[in-house]
């Protein structure tokens, strides 16, 4: 919520019926029914992250702010009850947006899981803005791994390609680089990805299930990458 003062972080919590929700700033782990995309049902034992925690995603510069509401993520057509409409269009429609460009000059992302929305590249970029580069670019919470996950970054060093982590150990599960090209066995991205343990799974909060078909995506992603890592480690 957005006041005087700036941004406030205010967890909400729905109920079982999935008809309201209450405020809750210290909440309680949940159990999560849902349905697999095939169809197969699971479980998600979900840790709700409590007012102070948001802030380890929602920080920019110190300061808390929005994370989702970006062009290229909202530049796509939805359902609305005047009709399917482009989401940029109509958020300017009712007066949400002032300005906005038509949906052909704004940025898009590909689509992470659809192959006809873009390259292996593309999409998996957009896989990592969304679910990385909202901690992982110079003005956030992991600002100092030199690790720039944004969709915008052209460097591959910074996108992991040969890059030695800003720390050993158990995070980096005794490897020696972020992205290794063609060996994602060897990649320390892959290996935080498939974690769910504390301090080293990312993303590092929320989460206690493996993103399978994300994990795949990005296996692919580095399969696909030519070259080979050959600086030594302890160097960036």
């Amino acid at each position: 919520m957005h006041a005087e003062s700036g941004w406030a972080t205010l967890p909400y919590v729905w109920n079982a019926a999935q008809t309201e929700a209450t405020l809750d700033v210290a909440a309680d782990p949940t159990v999560v029914h849902s349905r697999h995309p095939n169809g197969e049902p699971f479980t998600v034992h979900y840790n709700i992250p409590n007012t102070n925690q948001c802030k380890g995603c929602h920080d920019r510069s110190k300061v808390v702010t929005p994370i989702g509401p970006k062009a290229r993520n909202l530049n796509k057509d939805f359902d609305y009850p005047e009709g399917r409409m482009n989401q940029l269009t109509y958020w300017t429609k009712i007066g949400y947006l002032k300005g906005a460009p038509e949906p052909a000059q704004a940025p898009k992302l590909a689509v992470w899981d659809d192959a006809a929305s873009g390259t292996l590249d593309a999409r998996a970029r957009a896989y990592l803005e969304i679910n990385c580069s909202h901690c992982h670019n110079p003005r956030g919470p992991a600002n100092t791994t030199g690790l720039y996950l944004t969709a915008l970054q052209t460097d591959p060093m910074r996108l992991g390609v040969c890059k030695v982590p800003v720390s050993a150990g158990q995070g980096s599960g005794d490897l020696l680089f972020d992205v290794v090209q063609g060996k994602p066995d060897e990649s320390i991205l892959i290996h935080r990805m498939e974690s769910t343990t504390p301090k080293v799974m990312m993303p590092e909060l929320g989460r206690t299930v493996v993103h399978k078909e994300g994990v795949a995506l990005m296996r692919q992603w580095i399969e696909s990458m030519q070259g080979g890592c050959t600086a030594k480690p302890g160097t960036l």
